[in-house]
This record gives structure tokens, sequence and C-alpha cells, in this order.
């Protein structure tokens, strides 16, 4: 179905969420129609965070709002899900809308097996009601859903539509930049250039599989790269583990903006650890660009700043191959915990790749690498 019409049959006028590759029809959708306005439409750090702006708007304005999302949120939300907006504590009428990743029986990446496998059942032992949008629905089935919706809204109560992957549809064009010109790609490459044989943790989505295509080309192991392929976000709290246990190897860090913003507070964690070995990169194209490039809010930060006041011993900005030179080759030498934002453009290959080994085999040659 059209992405219009099941805006149109919602009768929302307020949406916020993470940005999916399955929903990448409406967020455009709304992108058309709101932008970012703060009033009809934002795009939030994380999920969780998401459900508290829209309980926010229920409680000053009284209406209904939405929470898109990919099912691998569905963890983010789950503490204000049952806590906040749930009928037996403050009944806030909240209706999400999922895109699910990893259903049974529809090959997908390995770190949505799981979360796929239990989408309808986790929101169902939350208490929240469920309908499935495929390709072949009816516009008329959606509506009577969004009937029977109403009548749990009214009670204080959630539901969800569990979006299958092209559902939706939508017919216009929306093309994002951010007048950036360093090109990701070549960044990662100088990055694992410089690090030679030191560990690297890379974050989940396009970085960690042009990492892998770097490796191939240059005929290099893979073992001294652990992939975070899911837990957006987490990348950071995972190097900080290995930095910790691994004081005499050097640790780097390739996160990217929307992973920063996502679970920002263990900043705070890093800073207060401060380990001298660990160099944090930061690749800021302000998109979440693996799920469809739509914005975030990095453009905005200074991020620089925000490590310093966290207790970064270090921290700079490049937004050119020279000064990305220079940073790298002295973070190289540097026994102090440091931060180095990257700012690039969008895009990336048409033809990248991912990787060919199992996640597992990613961990154990990783951890082997390690330990030596």
């Amino acid at each position: 179905m059209k992405a219009e019409e099941l805006i149109n049959i919602i009768g929302s006028d307020f949406y916020t969420g993470v940005p999916d590759s399955q929903l990448k029809a409406l967020t455009s959708c709304l992108y058309e129609k709101y932008g970012i306005d703060g009033k009809h439409h934002v795009i939030g750090a994380n999920e969780g965070a998401c459900l508290g702006l829209a309980a926010g708007y229920h409680l000053s304005t009284g209406k209904l709002p939405v929470v898109y999302m990919q099912n691998s949120g569905e963890g983010n939300i789950i503490n204000p899900l049952a806590s906040l907006v749930n009928d037996k504590v403050y009944a806030i009428p909240v209706l999400f809308v999922i895109g699910w990743r990893g259903e049974p029986g529809v090959k997908d990446e390995p770190q949505h097996i799981c979360q796929g496998e239990v989408t309808i059942r986790l929101m169902e032992d939350l208490d929240v009601k469920t309908f499935v949008i495929g390709k072949e629905t009816a516009v008329s089935e959606v509506k009577e859903a969004m009937d029977g919706f109403n009548e749990l809204f009214a009670k204080g109560k959630q539901a969800a539509f569990i979006i299958r992957k092209g559902a939706l549809e939508f017919d216009g064009k929306v093309s994002f930049s951010n007048g950036y010109e360093l090109n990701r790609e070549e960044v990662i490459c100088r990055i694992a250039r410089v690090s030679g044989d030191d560990p690297v943790i890379s974050t989940t989505g396009k970085i960690s599989r042009e990492l892998y295509e770097f490796r191939d080309r240059e005929g290099l192991m893979h073992e001294t790269d652990f992939l975070t392929v899911g837990s957006m976000g987490h990348a950071s709290s995972i190097a900080l583990g290995v930095a910790i246990n691994k004081p005499d190897r050097r640790i780097w860090l390739i996160d990217g903006d929307g992973a920063f913003l996502m679970h920002m507070g263990s900043l705070a964690v890093i800073g207060a650890q401060s380990p001298e070995n660990l160099v944090h990169i930061v690749i800021n194209n302000s998109a979440h660009e693996t799920v469809g490039g739509m914005p975030t809010v990095a453009s905005e930060m200074d991020i620089p700043g925000i490590a310093k006041s966290c207790g970064y011993a270090y921290a700079a900005s490049v937004s050119d191959l020279e000064g990305l030179d220079r940073e790298l080759a002295l973070a190289k030498q540097r026994d102090a915990l440091s931060l180095i934002e990257v700012k690039c453009a969008l895009g990336s290959r048409s033809d990248l790749g991912r990787p060919k080994e199992a996640a597992r085999d990613n961990k154990d040659s990783f951890m082997k690498y390690i330990s030596g």
C-alpha cells in the first residue's frame, strides 16, 4: 500500500522514531510532508527516547502519537513501554509502526534472526495488539485494524502495525546531502592502514562492511577486526571493555554519528575510565545512511566538545584528508584517550558487499588474535 494511505488511515499528526530500511517509504513521505519540524515529526536518538517524547506529546495534547522503528528497537522501548505508558501505570495510548527484519522464512542478516522470531510475541507479551501489513494486505483490512486499535487507545492501551518487507510504497523522491566532501570508504582505508596490526572495533552498518572489503582487497586477514553487526550504539562500550582488559594494545573504535547519538551516555563512562590505549573515531555524515539517509542531529553538535566534557583527554574534528592523516598519525603515538570526528559525505558503492564469515567465526578469530 502507499505510505500516504497508511498515514491517512492512522490519522495522527505527530510521528517520532528511528529510521529503518523497511520503513523508508513511510519516513520519506513524512519528511516530504513535514521535514523534521518538531511539531509533527522528530527523528530521535533511540527508540526508548522516542517513546518518552510521544508520551510528552500525548500529555500536552491528549492526542495519539506514533512511534516508528526497526524491530531491533523493541529492546530500547521495553522499559518505558512497561513502566510508563502501560495502562497499569499512566495509560498513554501509542501506535507503533515496526519494520519486521528477520521475519521467519525471509532471508536476512544474522543480527536480525532472533529479533525477527520474537517480534510479534514480544509485543503481545507486553500487551501490545499487533497487525501485520504485507504486500497483499488490502487497505480495507488496515482500516478495520485501525478501528480496532482506536478502541484500545480509548482505554489507554498501545498497538502496533508490523511492516513486512516491501509492504509500503512512496512515489516521491527525497534526497539528502550534508555539504561534506570526504568519502567514507577512503577514510576507513586510511584508518585501517594507520592502525596496522592493532585491534579495531567497528560499528554496525556500512562502516563495518567497508572495513571488511578493505581487508579483502588488500589480501589481509580479518582477525584484527570485531565487526559489530547488530546492537547499534554499543560498539563504544564493547571497545571500552576490550581496551580496559588489553591495556598493552592500542584499540581503535570506528563509530558512526547515529550510533554515537543512540547511547551517548556511554561517552561519560568511557571518559571516567579514561583508557589511554583507546582511539575513538566518529565518522559523521549526519545521517542514518545504512537505512536510507534520513538526517541525524549530529550536524548541529560539537562532538569534540562533548567528548572533552566527558573526560576525553584529547578530541579534534577534521573534514579533509590532510587533517585526517595528521590526526591519525598523532593518535597512533599518543598515550591518552582520544576522539577524532571525521566529517564525511553521504554515499557508498552500489556493489558494497557483506562479510562472508559467520558472526561467531568473526568473534572466535578476534578473540584468538587479541589473546596472543
